[in-house]
């Protein structure tokens, strides 16, 4: 039986690698395959042995380098088959680019930090270290394979590292179209009476945690361009929300914002919304965008998003980070609830063959060629 390794360092229950990595243990439980989860802890149990992974933190690169290094010598010492890493490390087997390419997020980052922060970012003993990690990992004679959640991903580690195409593969996460489904609607009166949103308002839901770079300031702006009855719901959580929080009352739409934290029930917040708003500065495939449109709602999503691969012009709409008369114009077109409905079923019919098992076959083809080879 073939020994598989998943290496992540921590678990974040709202977290989209986190997400993967369930939705893949659970896909690849009953394959033949025997499964090992390293990272330091998990709040899941399942047909799946965990390998406990926790040296003490002194900051942020101790904590990334020391994972490493006790993660390496727990492969070392089981001598698995596959080593499966969603974190940079060196020496890996296979590595998931789930979280992107940092060089790229950084590139990124300077179009709209302040110049005093582009020279923080510059020097941080962090962003150099894992630079560093990410640039040797990737120079790993060891490195037989990378899986990306997008073709964007894709193209930048060809851009950044020059890694041979072949060695890249791009497997779309899985999402489970019965959790995760029209249907889920009836939830609406319901949730909208309890949160205050009135029942014939168009009500956009964003969804994830790190506001910044998810770029919730913009939706908040845009939002303020809109009518009184366009709402938006907030799901995630970030140290900075009483910023935002700010930001909605100088507009004046703070009775149109609501903020609902982390939430473990999803599914009926998609049921309750019209469409997801995500002008991400920078994400490689957000789950969230999977799972809105499985559940029928169309999607606003930004060009550094790796979701606009499954959007275009009729699942929703694509628009530059830093666009906000463009997304307002976007979002006061899905006011439309007729076209919302048209472009959400579009959304919806793009992902209904990105089932959980298809995820495992298209892993499993992959273990088996790097297994044989």
């Amino acid at each position: 039986m073939p020994r598989l390794a998943l290496i992540r360092q921590n678990y974040r229950p709202d977290g989209g690698a986190e997400r993967f990595i369930s939705r893949a243990l659970l896909a690849l439980s009953e394959s033949g395959v025997e499964l090992n989860l390293i990272t330091r802890q998990w709040q899941e149990s399942g047909n799946f042995r965990v390998l406990a992974c926790n040296p003490p933190i002194w900051g942020r690169v101790s904590r990334e380098r020391a994972f490493a290094e006790q993660a390496m010598h727990i492969c070392q010492q089981e001598s698995f088959d596959l080593v499966q890493s969603h974190e940079r490390i060196p020496g890996c087997s296979l590595f998931r680019a789930g979280d992107g390419v940092h060089r790229r997020w950084l590139d990124i980052r300077k179009q709209f930090l302040p110049s005093w922060k582009c020279g923080w970012q510059e020097y941080s003993r962090f962003h150099r270290y894992v630079l560093h990690a990410e640039k040797a990992m990737f120079e790993d004679s060891r490195l037989r394979a990378v899986i990306c959640n997008s073709h964007m991903v894709k193209d930048e580690i060809i851009h950044y590292y020059a890694l041979p195409e072949s060695r890249i593969h791009v497997i779309y996460n899985g999402i489970d179209c019965e959790q995760f489904h029209p249907r889920n609607r009836q939830h609406r009166p319901m949730l909208r009476a309890q949160l205050g949103i009135p029942e014939a308002a168009t009500l956009f839901l964003f969804v994830g945690s790190g506001f910044e770079r998810k770029n919730l300031g913009l939706v908040i702006d845009a939002l303020g361009k809109l009518d009184l009855d366009t709402h938006l719901a907030i799901v995630g959580r970030d140290s900075s929300q009483r910023k935002y929080q700010r930001r909605a009352q100088q507009l004046g739409v703070e009775a149109r914002c609501h903020f609902l934290g982390v939430r473990q029930d999803l599914p009926a917040l998609y049921g309750m919304a019209d469409a997801l708003v995500l002008p991400t500065w920078y994400d490689p495939f957000p789950n969230v965008i999977l799972e809105a449109m499985a559940s029928g709602l169309p999607v606003l999503t930004s060009s550094h998003s790796g979701g606009r691969e499954l959007i275009g012009q009729e699942a929703g709409a694509v628009i530059a980070p830093d666009d906000c008369m463009g997304l307002a114009g976007k979002m006061h077109a899905l006011q439309d609830a007729e076209k919302a409905h048209t472009m959400g079923s579009v959304a919806r019919s793009r992902v209904e063959h990105l089932s959980p098992a298809e995820l495992s076959s298209q892993l499993l083809g992959l273990y088996t060629q790097l297994l044989s080879s």
